[in-house]
């Protein structure tokens, strides 16, 4: 394969050399290389980008399965779900690719942790805990790519945005110029794991590097991360894997960064720091500039190239007729099984926040008006969120409504979290007044939270609240269907006991109506935990966006961020209820363990952090009446390592399906010793002694519901030595 992309290099004029550079790379035709546009979105579903063409409506590829947006999926905390959606995505897209219309390297996914409910871009993750996307980006590049290292990719996944990346445009501080100032401690604890697992344990087949800087550096022109971290430590380096910068983000390192001090040294900066492929035109126009001057070498540039078509080659894109993936066609597109497993994704994901009993209706559809009233009432494109593509059909609330066969008052309400349309109210009102049962279907869509576009506010507008509380004012059931990713402070409704019940839908997808009334009239019980913080509204006076510290700091006002550091959350990471009730149970061990032998002992694994520590079996059981799936969240606290302290991190987690009444199952909640390690001041993940507390689930107040604990002994061992970056 190596030599197979050498040659091909070889071959090419230097003028060739610098054309492929740039993702809309021109064919070659004396040597019969086609023209390849590299830019191919597919974050739920093959997405409209550069290199993906949707026929017209009617016609076959006209539309893709279209999956909720990663943060629904991943409040399912169900990894085998997210393979199988990957395996869906990945198929579409070689069909796609088979009859011209996309390309086989696709960037995706968006792993960088949602740590600010304020991030425009949060619904393209699936949360802000670093051990969950670890987790979840593992299943999903191995569905994504077809396997660990097969022998003929699917696809390449491109694990984004490297790194610390959670800032779009908040306060006049802009993506492309924010210089995120990261402690070595945020980075290795908070900011990288998730792409270490894409690296190290994923074998992906590309990164993207961001728009920011890292601690003054643009990180498409920072070998600190690119080289120190992502290659050698991580040892991400293989033939066929590459570095693909953000678009146009080699033209921010010379400007607005003003990082590089002419458009040739940025292109330089760049290359030489390890970005293989330029978003954009910097690198094609730039680049012979740069080699003239003595900025880059031929050689670098070769490496650059000879990874790419390395790429190109494990993906089989040069044998037109023989890899396994060629027989792909328009019939494996949109299947049904395709759209089951849609549905399903949405229901798994679906969060219940608070129920006095109304849910699931117990009422006859057919001599039942509901009142559906708000912004997603009849949302239908909004279901998906960003990044998206044509979908075989998109099934609204309104939709799922009428098809169960409620009558049905529709009402668009006073206009999301946008400006007022206090024209709507008396329509609104009305039809709430002709309804026994009240639906506001309201929150956050792309409006209000989308790339380019950060939030100010975490709370509902002073026009949602007062026209849900006149609805609740009318003796009747109302139920709040939050939607959107970044949450909202749903303390006035939580308060409110005529509000009688509350969902996170986050954005569905295709089926997203049919899944929430799937969900409100029982057919599906919910089992869904949030995936983030729901903050109290006064959070986003207290901490600045540009803070990208976790730890709480009461000199510059800092409160924490994330469960694991701010301790006064409206609802918690990790919270969902049922239609029914659980107990946990975890045997008492409260056993000593010996550091120094917990490492000696340790082999089998290609580095210490993997080495299994215990798994502890948790029964849940059911003491309810309706059968339900049932996530089981193990979460660890304690004080050991340096202080202060976290207040608890997840650890492991596996969910449990269909639990029926009367019933237990049994989740394996598997540890090791990477679990049980903190970073240091420095970014090296050490094992502390001290006694560690095991929590599995969390209720409304982030406390497990069943504990047990261990003690570690002896002298602090170092798992993993975090690089240093270079004093000059």
């Amino acid at each position: 394969m190596i030599d197979r992309a050498k040659a091909v290099v070889a071959a090419l004029t230097i003028q060739e050399k610098f054309n492929l550079t740039g993702s809309s790379a021109p064919s070659v035709d004396r040597l019969g290389l086609p023209a390849y546009t590299w830019w191919n979105e597919g974050l739920h579903g093959v997405a409209y980008s550069p290199g993906v063409s949707f026929a017209p409506q009617g016609q076959n590829f006209s539309h893709a399965t279209s999956f909720p947006q990663p943060i629904l999926m991943g409040a399912a905390f169900d990894d085998d779900l997210i393979h199988a959606v990957a395996t869906v995505v990945s198929t579409e897209a070689r069909a796609f690719n088979n009859f011209g219309r996309a390309g086989i390297d696709y960037w995706t996914p968006n792993i960088n942790p949602f740590k600010d409910p304020r991030w425009g871009r949060g619904q393209e993750t699936p949360g802000e805990d670093p051990y969950h996307l670890s987790s979840y980006v593992k299943s999903l590049i191995n569905g994504l790519q077809g396997g660990h290292d097969p022998e003929t990719k699917r696809i390449v996944a491109t694990c984004k945005h490297w790194v610390a990346y959670d800032l779009e445009n908040w306060n006049g501080n802009f993506r492309y110029a924010f210089d995120a100032q990261v402690t070595g401690q945020d980075l290795s604890e908070y900011y990288t794991p998730s792409f270490q697992a894409c690296a190290r344990d994923s074998n992906v087949g590309s990164f993207m590097c961001s728009y920011n800087a890292l601690n003054g550096v643009p990180t498409c022109a920072n070998s600190y991360i690119l080289q120190d971290i992502l290659r050698d430590h991580w040892n991400w380096t293989s033939d066929y894997q590459y570095v693909t910068s953000d678009c146009d983000a080699i033209q921010n390192i010379y400007s607005p960064h003003d990082y590089a001090t002419d458009r040739a040294q940025a292109v330089a900066d760049a290359l030489n720091a390890g970005t293989d492929l330029d978003c954009g035109t910097y690198y094609p126009t730039h680049l012979p500039e740069a080699l003239s001057r003595g900025l880059i070498t031929e050689a670098t540039l070769d490496q650059a190239l000879t990874r790419l078509f390395a790429a190109q080659i494990k993906l089989g894109y040069f044998n037109s007729n023989s890899t396994i993936y060629r027989n792909l066609t328009w019939a494996d597109v949109s299947t049904q099984q395709a759209q089951d497993l849609a549905l399903k994704a949405a229901e798994e994901g679906i969060t219940l926040l608070k129920n006095d009993g109304i849910l699931p209706l117990k009422v006859s559809p057919n001599t039942t008006t509901l009142g559906l009233i708000g912004s997603w009432a009849n949302a239908t494109t909004v279901m998906q969120g960003n990044y998206f593509g044509g979908a075989p059909y998109l099934h609204s609330p309104l939709y799922a409504a009428q098809q169960l066969g409620f009558k049905v008052e529709y009402a668009s309400g006073v206009g999301g979290q946008g400006d007022p349309t206090t024209d709507s109210w008396k329509t609104a009102l009305a039809a709430a007044n002709a309804s026994d049962i009240i639906v506001i279907a309201d929150g956050l869509d792309n409006g209000t939270e989308s790339e380019g576009m950060d939030r100010y506010t975490v709370a509902w507008t002073a026009q949602q609240i007062d026209l849900a509380f006149q609805f609740a004012a009318m003796g009747k059931p109302v139920i709040l269907l939050q939607m959107g990713a970044g949450q909202l402070d749903d303390t006035p409704f939580l308060n409110n006991p005529n509000i009688s019940a509350i969902i996170w839908g986050g954005y569905p997808g295709q089926d997203g109506g049919t899944a929430l009334f799937n969900v409100i009239t029982g057919k599906t019980a919910p089992a869904g935990r949030l995936p983030i913080t729901q903050y109290p509204a006064d959070y986003v006076n207290q901490v600045p966006m540009t803070d990208m510290n976790l730890r709480p700091n009461a000199t510059s006002g800092n409160p924490g961020r994330t469960y694991q550091w701010f301790d006064n959350a409206t609802l918690p990471f990790g919270y969902g209820l049922h239609y029914t009730n659980f107990t946990v149970d975890v045997p008492g061990s409260n056993a000593t363990y010996d550091i120094a032998s917990l490492v000696s002992n340790c082999t089998g694994v290609a580095y210490l952090d993997q080495c299994p520590f215990q798994t502890i079996s948790s029964t849940v059981k059911n003491t309810g009446s309706v059968t339900s799936d049932y996530v089981a969240l193990g979460f660890l606290s304690g004080q050991y390592g340096p202080a202060p302290q976290p207040i608890r991190r997840l650890v492991t987690y596996q969910r449990l399906f269909s639990v029926a009444p009367g019933c237990s199952q049994t989740a394996e909640l598997g540890l090791t010793l990477g679990s049980l390690a903190r970073a240091d001041e420095t970014g090296d993940k050490v094992l502390y002694p001290g006694t560690y507390t095991f929590g599995v689930d969390s209720d409304a107040k982030g406390k497990p519901v069943a504990t047990t604990s261990f003690t570690l002994t002896g002298e602090q061992a170092v798992l993993e030595q975090w690089p240093q970056p270079s004093s000059t």
